[in-house]
């Protein structure tokens, strides 16, 4: 077990922090298929009911926001504890594959579930409405074409860290070490190899 652990080393929290980046948008607009919701207003008239729809609460913002630092948080503290593993980056890489995958799960439900919530679209105007920008669906299936776009970004650099690390792991291991001789002693010449006298 000893042999995994190493001197303390930043680059695998650097690694971390860097592929956080994109999981954390990746995940903010996963939470927002997630569990964004319009305000809405109802009341009945004549024995029918009426709704209109506004722009989520503070409240709901606050919580997608808070929601989406989960997995990056995540991933970072992966890192933390990587840098003292003699494979961090490695760690790192894997740990990351998985996080950006994981936001993948539910994302198809998500999307339906939140063309539900918004039945006039994420502009919350009919998309009869010449003030309609955006038609019932179209929002969320973009943001899920943008998250499956963010975590093949996420796994692509991942998967380019740990070729580079494995390179330059098998470049060091074919360099020749130095073989340093003791102090005050000469190379002599005997035949054609080289002898020390001290």
């Amino acid at each position: 077990m000893s042999r995994l652990i190493v001197r303390t080393t930043r680059a695998p929290l650097a690694l971390a922090g860097f592929l956080a980046l994109p999981v954390f948008f990746a995940s903010l607009m996963a939470v927002s298929l997630a569990i964004e919701k319009p305000k809405t207003y109802a009341w009945m008239r004549g024995g029918k009911l009426l709704q209109t729809y506004h722009d989520p609460t503070a409240s709901n913002e606050v919580r997608i926001w808070l929601l989406a630092f989960v997995a990056p948080l995540l991933l970072v503290a992966v890192g933390v504890v990587a840098c003292r593993l003699r494979f961090g980056i490695y760690v790192v890489c894997v740990a990351a594959v998985v996080d950006a995958l994981a936001l993948t799960i539910r994302l198809g439900r998500w999307e339906r579930h939140h063309t539900t919530r918004y039945p006039f679209g994420e502009d919350l105007y009919p998309d009869s409405s010449p003030s309609s920008l955006t038609n019932r669906g179209q929002w969320e299936h973009e943001a899920a074409h943008t998250v499956h776009s963010l975590v093949g970004y996420t796994i692509g650099l991942a998967i380019a860290a740990v070729v580079i690390t494995a390179f330059l792991a098998w470049r060091r291991s074919r360099r020749r070490p130095w073989t340093e001789l003791p102090a005050g002693s000469e190379l002599q010449q005997t035949g054609t190899a080289p002898t020390t006298s001290i």
